[in-house]
């Protein structure tokens, strides 16, 4: 290495040091306006959504334009910033009509896009050179000189493949810019497939996971055929009901926060924009307690660590495991016996008013009246509460409410505020 390259990786290495103590931004996931709006208030720093087209979440309920406006006024109202996902790896097909939803986006100002196509890239250079590019991890972010690529064509940010291990994060942290960003997930669903690059879901379906319609075959039970015995299955024995062969744990790293602010990550990014307003609010909830806690003092921190994980371990997930960042995993550690979620709370409604002392809610599972159930707050609090009196959209007294998606007003116990949301844990 030449002297003067030596001089800038030395003021580079004392510069990562140096900023240890820089507070990530926390990003957490939203499929809709409703679950943007739960972000927000429950501690986020930046929202990240997808629109009608162009993201790897096809199945997701997503935005349309106006509802992307309307998000991102109400997160900026709030000082939070949104970015918006046009992540495929796009085709001939696609590239004429990516640029008309650049144009669009140029006009509804998100704060970035998230883009992994060098194709898209350029063109969203070209069309809205004003806002920032992150660079997805479907683009395989493993080195240093990646970063560097990217930046060197205009990039912000870079999302780091889920298969770097924290060493090498920071390794990529020492060699690139102070003003490049690096971005990491911490929480949440991990692919089988490096990087998401997988051709399972186009293979045995036809759906492809690149253009945003994985249908998550990695989750199936799977038998071994021998080429002579056609129709005769023999299981890969880890249980009775079959193995799981591709499956992984989810990732979750919010009882080791101190060891992805040493590696200098700037955005900690949370996996799901498929999942519920309760999901997203439980888990961006417990980030935002850790970190502020872990930057307030390291001891309120390691105080609080176990009320964290109780915390993310109530939302519906698979079992946790660390993933890469502390080397490559073991079968112990990220393949399992089985496909089946960790369920232990149930999603009951989100506040939307309170009139009269009554709260309002689009029931999501049903609940009865006088069920003793518990309000969750975005400043960490649980409270129970009993529910007093149930009402249907007439003012008409209800003892249950089985219909969903149906309007409801609530009397509880204890009077609850907007964006609180309720829910039940499982018996």
């Amino acid at each position: 290495m030449k002297t003067g390259e030596t001089e800038v990786l030395s003021e580079r290495i004392r510069s990562r040091k140096m900023d240890r103590k820089k507070k990530p931004e926390l990003l957490s996931p939203a499929g809709d306006l409703e679950t943007l709006k739960t972000a927000v208030i429950y501690g986020a720093d930046a929202v990240y959504i997808g629109g009608d087209a162009f993201g790897l979440r096809a199945k997701a309920h997503n935005f349309s334009a106006e509802e992307m406006r309307r998000g991102i006024d109400f997160a900026h109202e709030r000082g939070v910033k949104v970015y918006v996902t046009a992540n495929i790896l796009a085709h001939n097909k696609d590239l004429e009509a990516a640029e008309a939803y650049f144009r669009e986006l140029k006009e509804i100002k998100p704060d970035a896009l998230i883009i992994s196509d060098p194709g898209m890239f350029t063109i969203a250079k070209k069309v809205c050179p004003e806002i920032e590019i992150h660079i997805s991890t479907q683009a395989n972010n493993t080195n240093y000189q990646t970063y560097l690529f990217w930046h060197n064509l205009g990039a912000k940010r870079a999302v780091c493949a889920r298969e770097l291990s924290l060493e090498e994060i920071g390794e990529i942290r020492t060699y690139i810019p102070k003003e490049m960003e690096i971005e990491a997930f911490v929480h949440g669903a991990m692919c089988v497939s490096y990087s998401g690059r997988c051709l399972l879901s186009a293979f045995l379906t036809g759906r492809d996971a690149n253009q945003g319609e994985c249908t998550h075959p990695c989750r199936w039970n799977y038998a071994l055929m021998e080429e002579k015995r056609p129709g005769e299955y023999f299981p890969v024995e880890e249980n009775e009901r079959g193995t799981y062969i591709f499956n992984s744990k989810d990732l979750c790293m919010i009882g080791h926060i101190p060891e992805l602010c040493e590696a200098g990550i700037d955005s900690f990014k949370i996996e799901g924009r498929m999942k519920t307003a309760l999901y997203v609010a439980t888990v961006t909830r417990a980030y935002r307690r850790a970190l502020d806690d872990y930057f307030t003092d390291p001891a309120l921190y390691e105080k609080n660590r176990d009320w964290y994980q109780a915390e993310v371990e109530k939302c519906t997930h698979r079992l946790y495991a660390t993933g890469f960042f502390f080397g490559k995993p073991s079968a112990e550690t990220q393949i399992y016996e089985s496909s089946t979620y960790v369920n232990n709370t149930v999603y009951l409604g989100t506040v939307l008013e309170i009139r009269n002392g009554l709260a309002r809610i689009t029931q999501k599972n049903k609940f009865c009246t006088g069920d003793e159930i518990e309000v969750i707050k975005p400043d960490g609090r649980n409270i129970p509460v009993k529910v007093d009196a149930m009402y249907d959209e007439a003012a008409k007294p209800v003892e249950s409410c089985p219909h969903s998606r149906q309007t409801i007003w609530l009397q509880l116990s204890q009077e609850a505020e907007r964006y609180d949301i309720l829910r039940t844990h499982r018996q």
